[in-house]
């Protein structure tokens, strides 16, 4: 199906509190900017020339754009500029409205899971400016802009070259329902405060989509006991914080913590895990609900998440169909 190119950007992704307490990278928003003129050039290589994208308080992609003027047809979405997180939830819904082909995501696994909120079967090329970046690649802009420039433009079907991921429902008693994309976790700690999961004391279970022994953040814990792929059709729940064995691992970039494990368990499609309150539920590394005492909130497992287009395989799928072969002159003799 050819569309629009859809772009969203965090401009808070990338400068959280883990720069204080970890040693996590900064990623600034000239960096972001210089992304996004990447990904159009590598879309316009590949023949795609509209664009739609989701206004932001430092006009990133708005400012992008603007240098390929011309040479591109772009608009902006209607979407909030306030800051929270709310604007990729509701530009998301508006991308989809625009019926996007596809939509180039710059942050990590929070800004991901806001984009599956307010769309959740979106099609995704997610391009790492965060901090936890399981969900996200690290993928030169350039060749991420040529793969959605091949979907855009209709010479690559998103069929062939897409997976969807897998997601976390979480369902909490009396209040509206929610998302995650890697993980999602109780915590003990009563109020949401500081984003970001750093007590690993507090930890009470985690129930993963991934167990990623080569990431950081909780899918690291899981992957080094028990490696789950993300094309595995299961889960991965722990029960932390109690008995005797530890695992030691990166919960953040920079930061080891010796997390307690009582249990780790592979979990089914559809099987559901109940935790109650009082605690706080963190979702994709940052804490986002809090539960009452005795709250109850049941999370499952489905592969219904957004899908996710794989970069490689695009330009393969191209190279194969000689989609950038062209025809040129004979060169002039001397």
């Amino acid at each position: 199906m050819s569309g629009p190119i859809g772009i969203a950007v965090n401009p808070a992704s990338g400068k959280d509190v883990r720069r204080l307490v970890a040693r996590a990278s900064v990623f600034d928003n000239q960096e972001k900017r210089a992304i996004v003129r990447r990904a159009i050039v590598g879309a316009l290589g590949a023949g795609a020339t509209s664009f739609a994208y989701v206004p932001d308080s430092h006009h990133i992609a708005e400012s992008a754009l603007s240098e390929f003027d011309g040479n591109v047809c772009a608009r902006a979405v209607d979407a909030p500029q306030s800051g929270s997180v709310f604007d990729t939830i509701y530009g998301a819904r508006a991308l989809a409205a625009e019926r996007c082909a596809v939509v180039l995501t710059l942050g990590g696994d929070g800004t991901n899971r806001a984009v599956a909120i307010g769309w959740p079967d979106a099609p995704l090329i997610p391009i790492s400016t965060g901090t936890n970046n399981v969900f996200p690649r690290f993928v030169e802009a350039t060749v991420a802009g040529a793969a959605a420039g091949l979907i855009a433009s209709g010479r690559v079907a998103l069929g062939d070259v897409a997976r969807r991921a897998k997601a976390i429902h979480v369902a909490i008693d009396g209040e509206r329902d929610d998302i995650a994309l890697i993980d999602a976790v109780l915590s003990a700690e009563r109020f949401i405060g500081a984003r970001a999961l750093l007590e690993a004391d507090l930890l009470k279970l985690a129930l993963l989509t991934r167990a990623d022994p080569g990431a950081v953040g909780m899918t690291a814990i899981g992957g080094l006991l028990d490696p789950l792929a993300d094309d595995v059709d299961a889960a991965l729940t722990l029960t932390l914080g109690r008995g005797r064995d530890a695992v030691r691992a990166p919960i953040a970039p920079g930061l080891y913590a010796d997390v307690r494990v009582a249990e780790a368990r592979r979990v089914a499609f559809g099987e559901t895990i109940e935790v109650r309150g009082p605690g706080v539920l963190a979702f994709d590394g940052e804490r986002e609900r809090t539960l009452k005492p005795d709250q109850r909130a049941t999370l499952t497992v489905r592969r219904d998440g957004p899908w996710v287009v794989d970069v490689p395989r695009t330009l393969a799928a191209a190279a194969a169909s000689g989609a950038f072969r062209i025809q040129l002159g004979e060169p002039d003799g001397d």
